[in-house]
């Protein structure tokens, strides 16, 4: 790393056992990607709620050439599973950065299709099935021409996918016909 690592708590203090861990983890990423730049990662705490008890955030934010990578995962009542949750999706984005770099990343001759599997639109998602048996996700945010609300399960569409924090996800959906 270009810069030294940069870990900030919120609302908590963070035991030494901790950070050791979120310092190895980071060293590791290096593994991943020679050319990191800056890593910082935010540790907090943010809710005490009563009946939940202590959620910790890690957000990682690492800095290589051409690209930020932004690691948010959900909260964690086990403050060692979200610092591990969020260094596996840190390195996932890294090792995809790497290989895009690399032109290692598949290109297909023409767009992948599919059918809207399911669908739920008072949470603006759905999923789409693949004629491979695949189920990749998708947001309102990525249908084309804000046509969300056009979408029916059965309807065939055209899609890109990336691999996401959670599995693969549908970036641009374009309903064909």
């Amino acid at each position: 790393m270009q810069l030294p690592l940069q870990i900030t708590t919120r609302n908590m203090s963070l035991s030494e056992a901790a950070e050791n861990t979120i310092r190895e983890k980071a060293a590791k990423l290096e593994q991943f990607h020679d050319r990191i730049t800056s890593c910082r990662v935010v540790v907090e705490c943010p809710h005490r709620h009563s009946q939940q008890g202590v959620l910790y955030n890690v957000l990682i934010d690492i800095t290589v050439p051409g690209r930020e990578i932004i690691v948010k995962r959900e909260p964690n009542e086990d403050l060692y599973v979200a610092i591990r949750d969020s260094f596996e999706a840190a390195r996932r984005q890294l090792q995809d950065h790497t290989r895009r770099q690399r032109g290692e990343v598949k290109s297909h001759g023409e767009t992948p299709a599919g059918t809207i599997s399911r669908i739920f639109p008072e949470e603006n998602y759905g999923f789409i099935s693949t004629f491979d048996g695949r189920e990749i996700y998708f947001h309102r945010n990525s249908v084309k021409n804000n046509e969300f609300d056009k979408l029916a399960e059965q309807m065939p569409v055209h899609f890109f996918e990336e691999e996401g924090d959670e599995g693969p996800q549908a970036t641009v959906v374009m309903p064909i016909g």
